[in-house]
This record gives structure tokens, C-alpha cells and sequence, in this order.
């Protein structure tokens, strides 16, 4: 009997659970055809069309053969020729015993290399960095791709393990439904083994008992009756499991009190939900019928007004600038702004300390890979009509390079705002004089969605020389379990850990930070942290003001010193600046860090095991010497790590910081405390930083972008039947 039912259940976790897990798995092959862009017509229809707006084109680029792509730029990502050499070497370094990796990815050529090099020199030697596991060993190997030589590096010194691939989980959500005393547990709960889902969570770590084994933490929905399973957790039940044997170690039960929220009114789809729906009957679009202002240039180099950068994707971080500049609007020189800029890392931590919930602390980038859990965008909704799509390519367990389509897109945004504007008035001067410019900025996004949250990721460059990075959250609250259907039937005593959402569902408080890696050279890499503290200061002389406020100029000597709280009632100014290069006036070049919201700070314990883990929620902004090996501000191996290969370990060295080659480091937080409107879905919630051009350029440049005028732009007309 229950061999039956085992059998049965995988065919329904397969079906059911295809739109979170399966699909992340199904790796397409590097041939297969993306969907055909939906042609417009190259007349008037395009503007008159009524129903343009309801097509769903895949992509606004024509199908690449990736089998084809040689690099171009030392930083381009490996290809998949170079990928499947690679693979044959570690097939052979492992002695085809079995082995997995979590990790296939360019090792960047030396800082000094990169910049050096000029388009029409040979690429640097093509060098692969593998993360891989065999016989419960990690392994950090490099890879000449034209030669095969191996060098392996010792990793015994770092705690924790790489993150976890597509395989383990795939594999892992069956472990439960193997078990004879899971099977009965869920019986007893009333529920169908047909009808569960299990997905893998991440433990933490919490002491040495924990070492040694490579865990998993398996929590477990039924998928009856809607789509949205998260929203019918069967609470109280988690399945330890060893994801390399994928042995059950233990099954904690302990909410068999709790009932199963009903599911009723979770179902996010239109087609699932029978009240009215509010759709605006002209729908809005931007179109550019002349084609886009950027180019895309060898597949990743992107140029757009007076920017250049380099654009890929990557399975941990999910997109990658690098080499940013912008060119001069006076002298029309191309000046260096920032050589690598990305996610280092995530951390998620829920305010729940009971048994099935105290170990929710993700840190998503280290350990599932930020890039590795994203899906192909949606044209028109995730991405407006004029963008055009990238594709990533990745490893999967063994090595073999597989596509991921439309992962990353690009275009440009205009929404009516003025990027500068001023009237005079003619009482003034004898006639009116009116100026603006439009706001028009070049976005590069990427969206993942780590089991029930998304994340999209903005990368927006303006063209005054700003650079605004942007994370919206959206997806679903993961929920609790709970007895109660009404706040009256809550003790005062009694800590729910949350909000009552709906009938026997709690959204639990939590957090989001999320961790920017910048590596800014302004105009070369020798540079320095600047904390420009502004202050009240009191007048003398009998003034008749009392106070003002005044600048304080403070250069960072050392690592510790440029660790920062933001503080709202001691506010400064946070500048990186080339201070061996100097304005006609004599200023030093620079830019300055911008908090625009999501200044949220860690609540928790700095003692505490998952604080000690994501010790870079410590502080606001961190300033290190530039490391080539210093990325990952969690650890490079964040999953069951101990906190010891942190930013906080890196910066407590105190390295000298002032005129030589630093890293910005800034984080974004969130407190998410729910309510009633984040079900059965959570409306986006953003936040982001900018870096502004401070004392770098010598005039405003938005003065050399012309305005538009009423011929630059189409107008569309709807027809007389529409």
C-alpha cells in the first residue's frame, strides 16, 4: 500500500509543484528554440493595432545560437564550448567516480589584466573556477580551458558548503514521502499523501552537532484545492534530511493541534478568482518604432547616451556590471566609475523562535544562488514592450553547460519626468524663458524567485553620470499554521510571531537585506572613503541666528573606521573620492552613496548564531582594501557556514584604506512585519541607493541632452472601432 502511494505521490509532486521547483530543473538543451518575437507590422497597424498590447512576444531579440559564442571581452562568462571542456576535465580529475558541482564560472583575469586590455587584443588565458563536492569533500579547483591544467586550492581552513545545486533539491523533495512514519504522520493530519508537497529550506547552523553533515530542513504544504500552496502549510512538521544521502535523520511533529488553512480566496490566478476584475481599457505602453538607443555589442557590452558597461549573468550573484564609464560631455574623454558592481548576498531571517520555525535565517545568494533561481522573464509585465532579452548560460550538477533563456533585459525608461527644468518668468527679465530635459535612464533588470519570494534586481543608469540600484520584493508571505480565526481568541500573553492574515494563517515577521558589492574607481583604482559628517554648530557674536549646520571632511585611514550606522539625527554624506585628481577649482573627483529608503537595521543579537552568519547587516556601509577573493560578504561557503569568512572578518583586519584600490559595500534593509493585504499575495515593495556624481564633472551634463520636441515622437491614435 504504500509503495502505491509513494508511487502516486511523485507523480503528483511532478504536476503540482511544477510552477516552484520542476521547472528550475527542467534544464533546456543549448539548441532548443526560444518562442518567436511576434512581428509588428513595419506600417501604421503597430500604432493602431487595439490589441497590440495583449500579445505576448518572448523576446525582442532574434534566437542566438549559443554553441557558437567565442569571447570577445576578458570578463565575457565561459561559453558553452569551453564548458564542455571543462567538464571532461573534471569528469577526469574525479576519476569519473561520482561528484557533483555547484559551481562553473569565469575566473576573472587579474584586476591590472582587465583594465589594460583594448578591444581588438587577445582575451587574456581563459581560466575556469569550479566549486565542486565528491565523498563529502569540497573541492575549489582552477581550470585552463585550453590547456586542462588542474590547480586545486585547500579549503579545509572554510566552514560551511557550497551552495546547494538544482540536484540536491530535486532530489531531495522525495526523501519524505519515502518514509513509512512520514506517510502515517500525514495521515493522521487527514491529508492525502497525493497531495503533499515538500520543499528543501536551508538549516542554518546552530553548534557543532550540526557539523559534519550536509542538511536540509524540509518543510511540507498540501496542493489541494489551489495553487498557492504556501498558503496551506501542514505547520509543526519538518523532515531533517542529509542531502547527500538523502537519509531521513529526523521528523519533528509537533503541530498536530494546528489545523489546515483552507486555502479559501489563495489562488492567485486571474482565471482561478470570480470577483470583478478592474483592467484599464487603454492599455499603456512606450514605443520606440525607430528601435532602441543602446547597442549590445558581442553579446554583453552595452552602450547607451554616454555609457558603456559590461552586462552578464552569473549563477550566485544573478547579473554582474562591470567596467562601468561615462564620457566626458566637455573634454569627451571615457572616465572610469565603477569596475564591478553586484548581489553579494542575501539574508532572510524570520522572528519565530519555535522548533519548526527558528532556523529560517536564508542567506539566498550563498546558499541556493541568486541567479540559479531565475526563470525566464515575462515580456510586457515583468518587462516593458521596447526591452530587449539576454540569456544566461549555466552548469548544471555535472558540469554540462545548459541555457537559460531571457533571464536578464534591458531598456530604456521615460515616464514623463523632467531630469532638469526651470521657468523664468518675464516679470523678471522682460520674457519667459522655460527649460527642461526629459528623465530618460537605461535599465538593466533580473528577477529571481527563491521558493516564495522574487526579487528584481535594477540596475539603472541616468544620463547625468547617476548609477540607481534598485531590489523590489513581491511573491507570497510564507505563513504559519495557527489555531485562530480571529485576533479575539488570542491570549495577551501569547506571542503569535506575526499578524493573523486569514483563517488559521500568520504572516511571520521578518527581514530582508540585501548586500551590494561596489567596486568604484573613479577615474583608476587609487581612491578613498570620505565621511562627510554634517553637524549643528552655534553662532557667536550675537548673530541673529542661533545655529546652522556645518561640514566635517573625515578620510577613512582604515578598514574599521569606515564602518557605518546610519544615523538620522547625525546624518553624513558618504563620498568615494580619486584624491590625486582635482577639478579646475580643486575638488577632488568623486561619488557619493545615497540611501533612498531600505535603511532597516538587524534587530538581532550580534551573539547570535545566524547574526554571526550575516554579520554584514552589522553596519550599513563597509569600506575594504580591494581582494580579488573577497566577494561573498556571507563566506564564500555560506550554507551551515559558522560566520568565520564574513565582511566582518575581512574588515576587523583594519587594512589601511586611504588612496589605494578600496570596495563599497552597502545594505539595503527591510522590515516586513505583514498584514492583511500581503495575502494571498505580497503587492512590491522597493527600496535602492544611487551613486551621484559629486565634484566629477565640472559642470552640470544634463545641459548637453536635448529636449524633446513634439516631431521627435510617434503618435499613435486608436482606431475608430477601438
Amino acid at each position: 500500500m504504500v509503495d502505491k502511494n509513494f508511487q502516486r505521490c511523485l507523480l503528483s509532486i511532478f504536476g503540482a509543484v511544477i510552477v516552484t521547483v520542476f521547472v528550475v530543473f527542467n534544464f533546456p538543451n543549448p539548441l532548443s528554440e526560444r518562442a518567436e518575437l511576434l512581428q509588428c507590422a513595419t506600417n501604421s497597424a503597430w500604432c493602431t493595432s487595439k490589441n497590440r498590447i495583449l500579445r505576448h512576444p518572448t523576446d525582442a531579440v532574434l534566437r542566438h545560437d549559443h554553441t557558437s559564442d567565442v569571447p570577445h571581452h576578458p570578463l565575457d562568462p565561459l561559453t558553452i564550448q569551453e564548458m564542455n571542456k571543462v567538464q571532461k576535465v573534471i569528469e577526469s580529475f574525479f576519476n569519473k567516480s561520482a561528484y557533483a558541482v555547484h559551481s562553473l564560472v569565469l575566473e576573472e583575469p587579474d584586476k591590472e589584466v582587465v583594465l589594460k586590455w583594448r578591444k581588438g587584443d587577445e582575451p587574456p588565458p581563459r581560466i575556469a573556477s569550479v566549486i565542486a563536492r565528491a565523498a563529502g569533500k569540497n573541492y575549489i579547483l582552477t581550470v585552463d580551458v585550453e590547456s586542462g591544467a588542474v590547480a586545486e586550492q585547500d579549503t579545509s581552513h572554510i566552514s560551511g558548503y557550497p551552495l546547494v545545486t538544482m540536484e540536491d533539491m530535486e532530489s531531495t523533495i522525495r526523501a519524505p514521502l519515502a518514509s513509512a512514519q512520514f506517510n502515517r504522520t500525514i495521515v493522521e493530519r487527514g491529508v492525502d499523501p497525493n497531495d503533499v508537497a515538500c520543499l528543501p529550506f536551508s538549516p542554518g547552523w546552530f553548534g557543532k552537532a550540526e557539523d559534519g553533515r550536509r542538511l536540509v530542513k524540509l518543510e511540507c504544504f498540501t496542493i489541494k484545492d489551489t495553487i498557492n500552496f504556501y498558503m496551506r502549510p501542514i505547520e509543526g512538521i519538518i523532515v531533517i534530511t542529509d542531502l547527500d544521502t538523502k537519509e531521513i535523520i529526523e521528523i519533528v511533529d509537533k503541530g498536530k493541534h494546528i489545523p489546515i488553512p483552507k486555502g479559501t480566496g489563495s489562488d492567485y490566478r486571474l482565471a482561478a478568482d470570480n470577483s470583478a476584475i478592474i483592467k484599464l481599457p487603454n492599455p499603456i505602453s512606450m514605443e520606440q518604432p525607430n528601435g532602441p538607443n543602446f547597442v549590445i555589442e558581442d553579446n554583453h557590452l552595452v552602450k547607451w547616451a554616454n555609457w558603456e558597461f559590461h552586462l552578464k549573468a552569473d549563477p550566485r550573484a544573478g547579473v554582474i556590471i562591470s567596467g562601468a564609464k561615462i564620457q566626458d560631455p566637455v573634454t569627451g574623454v571615457v572616465r572610469n566609475v565603477m569596475y564591478k558592481g553586484f548581489t553579494s548576498e542575501l539574508f532572510v531571517p524570520y522572528m519565530d523562535p519555535e522548533e519548526a520555525w527558528y532556523f529560517k535565517t536564508y542567506m539566498d545568494a550563498g546558499e541556493y544562488g541568486f541567479g540559479l533561481q531565475s526563470l525566464s522573464l515575462d515580456p510586457l509585465n515583468d518587462c516593458p514592450r521596447n526591452a530587449k532579452y539576454m540569456d544566461a548560460v549555466f552548469a548544471a550538477a555535472d558540469g554540462k553547460p545548459y541555457v537559460r533563456p531571457n533571464i536578464i533585459c534591458i531598456f530604456e525608461r521615460y515616464a514623463g519626468d523632467a531630469a532638469w527644468r526651470h521657468t523664468e518668468p518675464a516679470v523678471v527679465i522682460g520674457q519667459e524663458v522655460r527649460e527642461a530635459r526629459p528623465k530618460v535612464s537605461l535599465v538593466a533588470r533580473f528577477v529571481a524567485t527563491l521558493a516564495n519570494y522574487d526579487y528584481i534586481v535594477d540596475w539603472e543608469f541616468h544620463a547625468d553620470g547617476l548609477i540607481h540600484a534598485k531590489v523590489s520584493l513581491t511573491g507570497m508571505v510564507i505563513v504559519k499554521g495557527t489555531s485562530y480565526v480571529n485576533t479575539n481568541q488570542v491570549n495577551d500573553s501569547e506571542d503569535m510571531y506575526g499578524t493573523l492574515l486569514s483563517d488559521n494563517i500568520v504572516g511571520v515577521v521578518h527581514d530582508h537585506f540585501i548586500n551590494f558589492y561596489l567596486d568604484m574607481d573613479i577615474d583608476g583604482t587609487d581612491n578613498s572613503f570620505v565621511n562627510v559628517h554634517l553637524q549643528r554648530e552655534y553662532t557667536k557674536n550675537n548673530a541673529p541666528r542661533r545655529s546652522y549646520m556645518k561640514v566635517n571632511k573625515t578620510v577613512a585611514k582604515t578598514e574599521k573606521e569606515a564602518q557605518i550606522k546610519l544615523k538620522l539625527y547625525d546624518p553624513s554624506e558618504f563620498h568615494v573620492i580619486n584624491p590625486n585628481k582635482q577639478t579646475k577649482v580643486g575638488n577632488s573627483v568623486g561619488y557619493k552613496l545615497v540611501p533612498s529608503g531600505g535603511t532597516a537595521a538587524s534587530m538581532l543579537d550580534p551573539e547570535d548564531m545566524p547574526q554571526k552568519r550575516a554579520a554584514f547587516t552589522n553596519n550599513q556601509i563597509w569600506v575594504t582594501r580591494y581582494n580579488k577573493s573577497e566577494q561573498w560578504s556571507g563566506g564564500l561557503f555560506a550554507y551551515q557556514s559558522h560566520g568565520d569568512d564574513t565582511l566582518q572578518v575581512w574588515s576587523d583586519r583594519d587594512r589601511a584604506i586611504e588612496n589605494t584600490d578600496i570596495v563599497l559595500w552597502y545594505t539595503l534593509g527591510f522590515h516586513h512585519v505583514p498584514c492583511q493585504e500581503d495575502f494571498p499575495i505580497m503587492p512590491t515593495v522597493s527600496s535602492g541607493f544611487d551613486m551621484k556624481p559629486v565634484n566629477f564633472f565640472e559642470r552640470n551634463p544634463i545641459l548637453r541632452i536635448a529636449p524633446y520636441v513634439e516631431k521627435d515622437l510617434p503618435i499613435c491614435k486608436a482606431t475608430a472601432s477601438a
